[in-house]
C-alpha cells in the first residue's frame, strides 16, 4: 500500500517567502498609481517602504549568508545583491522624505518598482533555483523561519548608511528596529 499522505508540494522554504515579499511589494507599489488621494498613497508607499526594509535586512541577515557559502558565485551574486538594495534604500529614503501629492512622489514610485523588479526577476530566476538545488529542503524552511523572525525585529526606515552586513544587522538591527517601530507609532506611521 502506498502512503497518499505525503503532499506532492515541499513545506514552503525561504524562496517562497521571498518570491512571496517581492510580489506583495510590487503589488502594493502598483496600488500606490492607482488612487489619486495623498494620504493613501503615502500610507501606501511607507507600509511598502517598511516592508522591503524588513525583506532586505533578513535577507541580509541569513540568506546571503547562505548563499555565499554554498553558491559557486556566491560571494559576487551577494556583493551584487547588496548593491542593489543599498540603491533601493536611497530610493526609499528619498520617498520617505515627500508627500503623496509632491511632484517627484510618482518618479521615485516609478523608480523603486523598477529596481525592485529587476532585483526581484534576477533572485527568483537566477539564484533562488541555485539556493534550492543546493539546500536541503530542511534547511531551506529552516531559513524561512529565520528570516520571519527576522522581520519582526528588522528596522522598518531605510538607513542607507548604515552597513548592509550580516553582524550589523544581528546586532544593531533590533535596537534600529525598535526606536523605528516607536518613530512609526508617535508618527501614526502604517507599518503593515
Amino acid at each position: 500500500m502506498t502512503d497518499t499522505t505525503t503532499p506532492d508540494r515541499h513545506a514552503p522554504d525561504v524562496v517562497d517567502a521571498l518570491t512571496q515579499d517581492h510580489h506583495e511589494a510590487l503589488d502594493l507599489l502598483g496600488r500606490i498609481g492607482a488612487t489619486t488621494d495623498a494620504a493613501e498613497r503615502r500610507d501606501l508607499a511607507d507600509t511598502v517602504i517598511a516592508e522591503v526594509v524588513r525583506h532586505s535586512v533578513a535577507e541580509e541577515m541569513y540568506v546571503y549568508p547562505a548563499m555565499s557559502s554554498h553558491l559557486s558565485d556566491g560571494a559576487d551574486t551577494v556583493a551584487h545583491d547588496k548593491d542593489e538594495h543599498e540603491g533601493l534604500e536611497r530610493i526609499m529614503k528619498d520617498l520617505e522624505g515627500i508627500g503623496g501629492d509632491d511632484p517627484r512622489f510618482d518618479d521615485l514610485v516609478t523608480a523603486m518598482a523598477d529596481a525592485l523588479r529587476h532585483h526581484a526577476s534576477d533572485e527568483e530566476a537566477e539564484q533562488f533555483p541555485k539556493l534550492r538545488a543546493a539546500l536541503d529542503e530542511e534547511t531551506l524552511v529552516g531559513l524561512r523561519r529565520k528570516v520571519e523572525t527576522a522581520k519582526k525585529l528588522a528596522p522598518t526606515r531605510p538607513h542607507p548608511d548604515a552597513p548592509n552586513a550580516e553582524l550589523f544587522h544581528k546586532l544593531a538591527g533590533p535596537g534600529v528596529g525598535l526606536v523605528d517601530r516607536l518613530r512609526d507609532r508617535l508618527s501614526g506611521r502604517a507599518t503593515g
